[in-house]
């Protein structure tokens, strides 16, 4: 097993394992823990009670945070005529249709964060779906990124939006800001990420359905949140 640095087992001793902290002393606590030399990204991990082998308990979605992530993400819009010009109105860093998917093709080119899409072009999205895929860059109407408004598309993900899927254990991950952020934002954002998810569960689950809820920074120790401080 990999040792922990000095800076993280200092960091550790900030934070009582056995304890359930509410949001304002979570955020505190996560400025305080952060031992990275940069501007370290702040995430949330939620471990949920679902059966992700069952179709109707898997949840992928996206949601536009209050106060953004922090972080700047360049937009690939694919689409046509007034779509298209649209996206560039809207700050698309790039935009085109065959003629980037092309690129994409026989250039191995992957300068973008997000790709948006109209509809019109998933045929032919579609036959570079193998390498869009494992990436997560391939467009999905589930987080808005198939759309034929792709002006508020481009205008949401500059914002700060945020995807998010549960992966095979029942966890949601997603970051809600940096390190540099002040408290009150960080739990603003945090109380949307969770109040999204929530608002989320299945009709089909029963009993408990948020089981834990945790933040950390990149390289910090993680920090558990009492749910019940988001019903306040």
């Amino acid at each position: 097993m990999r040792k922990k640095s000095k800076n993280y087992e200092n960091a550790s001793k900030k934070i009582d394992k056995n304890k359930l902290y509410t949001i304002e002393e979570a955020v505190k606590l996560v400025k305080e823990t952060n031992i990275a030399k940069f501007d370290a990204s702040v995430e949330v991990a939620m471990r949920l009670n679902l059966d992700t082998k069952k179709s109707d308990q898997q949840l992928r979605g996206a949601i536009v945070l209050p106060h953004g992530t922090g972080k700047s993400k360049k937009v690939l819009v694919i689409a046509k005529g007034e779509q298209a010009k649209a996206a560039v109105e809207a700050g698309a860093d790039y935009v085109g249709d065959n003629d980037m998917l092309e690129k994409i093709e026989k250039e191995n080119w992957f300068d973008f964060d997000v790709m948006i899409a109209t509809p019109d072009m998933m045929a032919q999205l579609g036959k570079l779906g193998k390498v869009l895929g494992p990436k997560g860059l391939m467009p999905n109407p589930k987080t808005g990124t198939v759309t034929m408004d792709v002006k508020k598309a481009v205008e949401d993900v500059k914002k700060g939006r945020v995807e998010y899927r549960t992966d095979s254990y029942g966890n949601v991950h997603a970051i809600i800001g940096k390190a540099s952020f002040d408290e009150a934002k960080l739990a603003d954002n945090l109380k949307a990420f969770v109040d999204v998810i929530v608002k989320s569960k299945p009709s089909v689950v029963k009993g408990v359905y948020v089981k834990n809820i945790s933040i950390t920074t990149t390289m910090g120790p993680g920090i558990k949140i009492d749910i019940n401080s988001f019903d306040k």
